[in-house]
């Protein structure tokens, strides 16, 4: 199959640049990947789609205030990173701009040099890792001084930026939010577990290769970037315990699912407790392990997330639900609506 295979054309002003004042107030259009049935809803109708003994299972990951503006005290030149990955203690991989003027040895300020940066190594296409140096816990300094590293087709200004968070956030580490759990509301999810569903939580640290176009036409060629997961001993019970029963796994957007799947994979079609790196590429074609169900957003054209969605419900009908989804009016992307799909 071709990249081309998978575009569709998107009128600009269907990218949602702002939240919903409501989190659960969103459009959510259900498709039934069997019969090619599809119904117009709001989000918070999700429960209907869900049976006790179901488990729903979210990404937890938290999304750090990852963009830094900074300057060079030799020159004063501004200096901008975005913090990618934890590669040790305090070195981190960043994209940065302007990178070229960034050598090895280039230390940079942030908030009068209550964190400083030294470039340590040359990454391609503007990577670079750096070693911070600061007072106190990194963490909090890096809350005072980052701001949230927004999609580039947010051109918005976020006024509260836990919107750009799960109500359900908690392991610190991601690039990019899991933006199909931002319609959950805490009232939500109690009427779900009320119902007798089991939310199991996964964590899948998002890295910004979510974003990047895939840039070969052949998917065979393409290689994706990794992300770290991690899947607990006591989540693996949960989601074992769920399908021994004969309940349905229900991923709450495509993090969750390449964890799931991941681990499918690796545990041949069992899910255990584990953590590491994964670069799944799910795309047509792919046998699926674990995954029952999912909700997710409307994605970019050509990305691998309508790949991965396409490799459950089949272009032909995932294709056809987009061209429904721009008729009627849903709002695509990171703020926008949402899919469920069984």
């Amino acid at each position: 199959m071709n990249t081309s295979d998978f575009d569709f054309n998107l009128p600009e002003e269907l990218i949602a640049q702002t939240p919903l004042e409501k989190r659960d107030a969103s459009k959510l259009l259900i498709v039934n990947h069997k019969t090619g049935k599809m119904e117009d809803t709001h989000f918070d109708s999700i429960v209907d789609q869900l049976n006790p003994g179901d488990a729903l299972v979210l990404n937890n990951t938290r999304v750090l205030p990852a963009r830094l503006y900074g300057h060079k005290p030799e020159t004063g030149g501004h200096v901008e990173l975005l913090l990618l990955k934890n590669t040790k203690e305090d070195e981190w991989e960043v994209l940065a701009k302007p990178a070229k003027r960034l050598k090895i040895g280039t230390t940079i300020h942030f908030g009068d040099g209550r964190l400083r940066a030294t470039v340590i190594k040359k990454l391609e296409h503007g990577g670079r890792i750096v070693r911070f140096e600061y007072e106190g816990i990194f963490l909090e300094v890096l809350e005072s001084l980052g701001e949230m590293p927004l999609p580039p087709y947010i051109h918005e200004k976020l006024e509260d930026k836990e919107r750009y968070q799960t109500v359900y956030a908690k392991e610190n580490g991601s690039a990019a939010a899991p933006t199909a759990g931002l319609h959950f509301t805490p009232q939500l999810l109690e009427t779900i577990e009320q119902k007798g569903v089991k939310i199991v939580y996964v964590t899948l640290h998002v890295g910004l290769g979510t974003f990047r176009p895939v840039s070969v036409d052949n998917l065979d060629e393409h290689e994706m970037h990794s992300e770290f997961y991690n899947l607990s001993e006591e989540a693996a019970a949960s989601i074992n315990q769920v399908k021994n029963n004969g309940g349905k796994i229900v991923a709450v957007g495509t993090t969750s699912i390449r964890t799931l799947e991941t681990i499918g994979n690796k545990f041949n079609g069992k899910v255990e407790a584990d953590s590491g790196w994964t670069n799944i590429f799910i795309k047509p074609g792919y046998q699926w392990k674990i995954v029952d169900a999912f909700s997710t957003n409307f994605h970019l054209p050509k990305s691998t997330l309508v790949m991965l969605v396409s490799a459950f419900a089949g272009r032909e009908l995932v294709l056809e639900a987009y061209h429904h989804a721009i008729e009627e009016g849903y709002r695509f992307f990171s703020f926008g609506d949402a899919m469920f799909i069984k």
